[in-house]
């Protein structure tokens, strides 16, 4: 049998790479909402999306990587509905706006995501390497809502922001009023909470401030006083190089 033209082959067992990745974001989803987490693997995934084992690899290394896709999905959802009309509301309000319509754009995969939780609560190794993942998502959920992220003080609040919205989650999961007014009211709860503790950390820093440029100079200057040292050495041998070479 005469074989295909090398680009027709190609065309014709490659799907779009983006489309790829969606559909086994949601074929992952849907058979996470059928099945136990660990119930299911790679293949089972591949032959729901209609994709390849190939397919998949070029998309996703692992099944883990798939959630980490899923949650840039719904980065994505988020910031695309993030304008400018809170801006002027206090941080909180801002916080809980984000956060909420991140809840909303979760909402269709709960039962999914209830089942997930579950299996990644038994699993240390994969619930560290989820947080990675939430705390890249949380950077973005602080920035929408106009929140620093820089610095050590970012660091902080990014995961603090994670802790809180896993906090949130679990209530989140089980709230069946359409309202969500459970959800509200944890979140609000939690942010005020956060806003406190904030307070006591930002505190702290400026408090330290002074001590932490004492020892910053301290550092800097033994730096300075080696490096120094490593030069006059330098110069002693590069001389003694040259006496030699005389010699």
């Amino acid at each position: 049998m005469a074989r295909k033209p090398k680009a027709e082959t190609e065309t014709a067992s490659a799907a779009p790479q983006a489309s790829v990745r969606d559909r086994i974001i949601d074929a992952t989803m849907d058979l996470a909402a059928e099945h136990a987490w660990d119930a299911f693997d790679i293949p089972e995934i591949a032959e729901r999306a209609g994709v390849s084992l190939a397919d998949f690899r070029d998309a996703f290394p692992s099944k883990g990587a798939v959630l980490a896709g899923f949650s840039r999905r719904i980065d994505r959802i988020v910031l695309d509905g993030t304008g400018h009309d809170l801006d002027d509301e206090p941080i909180k309000d801002r916080l809980f706006d984000v956060l909420m319509r991140r809840f909303d754009a979760l909402a269709p995969h709960r039962e999914a995501l209830r089942r997930i939780t579950r299996a990644l609560a038994r699993d240390p190794l994969a619930l560290a390497a989820m947080n990675q993942v939430a705390v890249n998502s949380m950077r973005f959920m602080l920035a929408a809502a106009r929140i620093d992220t820089a610095g050590g003080l970012g660091a902080v609040r990014t995961q603090g922001a994670v802790l809180l919205f896993s906090r949130v989650m679990d209530v989140w999961l089980h709230d069946d009023d359409p309202a969500l007014s459970r959800t509200m009211a944890r979140l609000d709860r939690e942010l005020t909470n956060a806003g406190r503790t904030m307070g006591y950390i930002q505190d702290f820093a400026r408090l330290t401030a002074p001590f932490r440029a004492v020892g910053e100079r301290l550092i800097c200057g033994a730096g300075s006083r080696s490096r120094e040292r490593f030069r006059r050495r330098e110069r002693y041998e590069d001389g003694y190089g040259d006496e030699a070479a005389a010699i």
